[in-house]
């Protein structure tokens, strides 16, 4: 495919019915025109037209390429756009599905900066540590700790080297002691999250290459993350979250990190839709707006 004028022809010979009227609209000569609409039927090895003397119609491959072509022609003239102004304009809904301790201590007050800056956004958002079901329930994206339970959702890295970090408010610390090591934790309460029917019970940890867990316990079982949160600030115990959860809190005291000569375990986060269709303007500035921020914590 020489150029996008060749695909430019192809969608408006398609419109107007006529291969001539298109290479006017385009300011083409007959010759250039044909010579473009072949080079397209080379590069698919399809015939896009049946035409004779006096009619041109799509052929089946032809109609299912104009679908693709008219949708690669949005996007770049979005792109045009974007460059021309400096911003997209951005417009539609957006039905978020959000982890509960990270979308709303962390991602909600960016969420609110991302509709200042494009107010013709509008959010529908999901509350929860579930996954949602992107299928069946009414959410085009979710965002995500860990690795795909589906490997046919399609996921866009926001953080993909976060990891948990073990940690306790000092109350805490000042009244059980600090662990030295993951093996103590059998000595501690430890609160624990649950996802579905399933208790994340066994902890992992990394260091020099090595890999142990261990199997914990305590008085505790959330399936809010943020429950978990606010169990450990109040001295209940230890907890191992996402550092991106926990951010905040460490930097200000109110929890601490123990333990912090071991790697806790891989928490990659992650932008999960069900079809590549979805990735619309609106999201792709999303994505570009949450990335930096979520990075730097």
């Amino acid at each position: 495919m020489k150029t996008l004028q060749d695909l430019e022809l192809f969608v408006r010979t398609a419109e107007l019915g006529s291969l001539s009227a298109a290479a006017r609209r385009l300011e083409l000569t007959p010759a250039a025109a044909s010579a473009a609409l072949k080079r397209l039927e080379a590069a698919l090895q399809a015939p896009l037209f049946v035409r004779s003397t006096r009619s041109l119609r799509l052929t089946a491959e032809g109609d299912m390429f104009l679908r693709h072509c008219r949708q690669a022609l949005d996007l770049l003239a979005e792109g045009r756009a974007a460059v021309t102004s400096g911003r997209a304009v951005v417009r539609g809904v957006l039905q978020l599905s959000l982890p509960s301790d990270l979308g709303r201590n962390v991602l909600l007050p960016w969420l609110d900066a991302f509709q200042q800056r494009h107010p013709a956004v509008a959010l529908r958002l999901q509350l929860s540590d579930r996954l949602a079901d992107v299928y069946r329930q009414p959410v085009d994206l979710t965002i995500r700790y860990g690795t795909l339970p589906d490997s046919s959702l399609v996921a866009l890295p926001l953080v993909p080297g976060n990891r948990r970090v073990l940690c306790a408010s000092p109350d805490y610390l000042a009244r059980a002691g600090a662990p030295a090591s993951p093996a103590e934790l059998v000595d501690h309460n430890c609160l624990c999250f649950m996802l579905g029917e399933a208790v994340h019970d066994r902890w992992r940890f990394f260091r020099d290459g090595q890999e142990t867990s261990v199997a914990v316990h305590g008085d505790r079982v959330s399936d809010d993350g943020d429950v978990v949160r606010r169990w450990a600030l109040a001295g209940h115990g230890l907890a191992y979250k996402s550092r991106l959860d926990v951010h905040a809190d460490l930097q200000a005291g109110r929890l601490v990190a123990v333990c912090a000569d071991w790697q806790g375990e891989p928490a990659p986060l992650n932008l999960l839709c069900a079809d590549r269709r979805q990735l619309s303007p609106a999201v792709q500035q999303l994505r570009d707006f949450l990335t930096p921020r979520l990075t730097a914590l």
